[in-house]
């Protein structure tokens, strides 16, 4: 049985550290393809031709097929394009909307299917919550949660040091009954293996990720143990 993936970044890859590529490449080498196909979907920018621009600058000269998938100008056979590719890297911008499109299209049961063939998942910020059952989203006003695809169990709040309003809101939303979970700071990544987190990786030596739960009615934050990638 093949190994089901998912990367969660905090933030980080090409869209916020271009000249750092140690996690995208990170990505990349966990594909057991000899030239994996990466598909970037940026359905939650709403296919911002910058960013979509950026990804293929940042993938055009590593060892892959670059692409990616538009839900505004979609494929003729959406099932063959997704079954065609190793890789996929979801982009940061507004949860509430990614979701949304995707379960109009149909396109979270294809990646659904993709990702227990052992196809790889992998996202930042809205491409790193939108795979657990619940988070931290700025989608609709003020930080607050989201019940998300719920492939992945708990909680989860990317930019934990990137953006000072989100630790303290994290902390408060699990006091208030959100379900307990994972931190990541910016250029932290949480990789899971069959749904269990197996390891941290970060770009940045100072970037960790935590696991978050309430003990006593108290929210406590346990430092998770991280590897920093040398290259």
């Amino acid at each position: 049985m093949k190994q089901k993936q998912i990367i969660a970044l905090g933030g980080g890859g090409f869209s916020m550290e271009p000249e750092n590529k140690k996690l995208d490449r990170y990505i990349l080498s966990q594909s057991h393809a000899e030239k994996p196909h990466i598909c970037f979907i940026p359905t939650a920018s709403g296919d911002s031709k910058d960013y979509i621009d950026r990804f293929y600058n940042a993938f055009e000269n590593e060892n892959c097929v670059p692409n990616h998938l538009s839900l505004f100008s979609p494929p003729l056979h959406l099932k063959q394009f997704i079954q065609k590719q190793d890789i996929f890297y979801v982009g940061g911008g507004n949860t509430k909307n990614l979701l949304a499109l995707w379960r109009e299209w149909g396109l979270d049961s294809l990646l659904k299917e993709a990702y227990e063939e052992g196809k790889i998942l992998a996202g930042l910020s809205a491409g790193s919550l939108c795979w657990f059952e619940e988070g931290v989203t700025d989608s609709f006003g003020p930080l607050q949660g989201i019940e998300c695809l719920g492939w992945l169990q708990g909680s989860h709040c990317p930019h934990y040091d990137g953006e000072a309003e989100r630790r303290p809101a994290f902390q408060k939303l699990i006091k208030e009954g959100l379900k307990a979970g994972y931190a990541a700071d910016d250029g932290a990544a949480l990789h899971f293996i069959d749904g269990k987190l197996s390891h941290v990786v970060s770009s940045r030596e100072q970037s960790k990720a935590y696991y978050v739960h309430l003990a006593e009615g108290n929210c406590v934050e346990s430092m998770l143990e991280t590897q920093f990638l040398m290259e």
